[in-house]
């Protein structure tokens, strides 16, 4: 999702997507919001910052709706528009926004990674309503090696000025093409170029997460992931103080809001039947946690600021936001 919800879907897509659009701006919040999409499917945003939360918005547990978890997560970023440039590779990043994800993308695997390893205790397959995988036999998964599986500067036509949920998951519909892909353990990011406004964005949402159906009715995750700086302090620009990090502070939104669509999708994938706490605004697992003691992380000898996730079995199963987690009794 997106710090809010995310909206998504199709089929009826008009209906559904005026629906998810509805949704995804009632939970979108810049620094800020978070969203998802529609299929077309319920976007959920990551919320515009007001203010930095000391403590998690409520805490609630996140409980399971019956859907799916990414089990086998994978990640495919497109830059979508000719703006980003006209040849072979981009030419028109001023911020470097694409290499800062790419950066953080490529690194969420193995035993370097232990920012996005809480999402690991949460699972499928258990009742509506459960906290408790114990039992279960499938659980969002930990890859082993580099989930990002590719990469594609789709510059066959200049972005519209300001997309819609469905221009942008039609573009990721023609991404999962690109690169033959399709399945909720598919993550397909959207990125804006510079100075494209999708609607909503910076003072409904930052981003926002879906899914939607490819032509053969099978069902992909996306996010829609606006040229972050565009918005400044408003999604995660100056949030953490960077010292000899080496963080560049006007591009931490990036990786702030970035990291919490990423870390919604583990387990929500279909926005709102993964797990959530029911309370909308602040019902995924970044969600709960955004604009909340964010920091800077070292993934693979890389710093990156980040928000914390929610964690169900942190404070001995009190639940928490933790910004590192290495097992139940070993998070913070």
């Amino acid at each position: 999702m997106s710090f809010a919800r995310s909206p998504y879907h199709r089929s009826g897509f008009v209906v559904l997507s005026a629906f998810v659009l509805v949704v995804g701006f009632l939970f979108a919040a810049p620094r800020h919001a978070f969203a998802a999409d529609p299929g077309v499917g319920i976007a959920k945003p990551a919320p515009p910052k007001k203010q930095d939360h000391p403590t998690p918005l409520n805490n609630n547990p996140v409980t399971y709706h019956g859907g799916s978890i990414q089990d086998t997560p994978t990640t495919y970023l497109v830059m979508w528009g000719n703006q980003w440039g006209t040849g072979t590779e981009v030419t028109n990043d001023p911020k470097g926004l694409m290499t800062l994800q790419i950066n953080l993308l490529t690194r969420l695997y193995g035993a370097a990674d232990n920012w996005s390893t809480s999402a690991t205790q949460y699972c499928s397959g258990i009742a509506i309503g459960a906290v408790d995988c114990s039992q279960a036999k499938t659980f969002v998964g930990h890859p082993a090696s580099d989930p990002m599986h590719g990469f594609w500067l789709d510059n066959s036509a200049a972005t519209p000025q300001s997309p819609s949920q469905g221009d942008i998951a039609a573009e990721a519909v023609k991404a999962a093409q690109h690169f033959g892909v399709s399945g909720t353990n598919v993550q397909i990011i959207v990125d804006m170029p510079q100075g494209i406004t999708p609607t909503g964005f910076s003072n409904q949402y930052c981003a926002w997460h879906s899914w939607t159906n490819m032509p053969d009715n099978s069902r992909i995750t996306y996010t829609n992931m606006p040229y972050m700086t565009d918005a400044g302090d408003s999604c995660g620009a100056n949030s953490v103080a960077v010292g000899s990090t080496g963080v560049d502070a006007s591009t931490e939104g990036v990786t702030i809001v970035g990291g919490h669509e990423y870390g919604e999708t583990l387990t929500d994938p279909g926005t709102g039947d993964g797990w959530t706490d029911d309370t909308g605004v602040s019902g995924e697992t970044a969600d709960k946690c955004a604009w909340t003691n964010m920091g800077i992380v070292k993934i693979e000898g890389m710093n990156f600021a980040v928000q914390p996730l929610w964690s169900n079995n942190a404070n001995s199963g009190n639940g928490g936001c933790v910004k590192y987690y290495n097992s139940a009794t070993d998070q913070g």
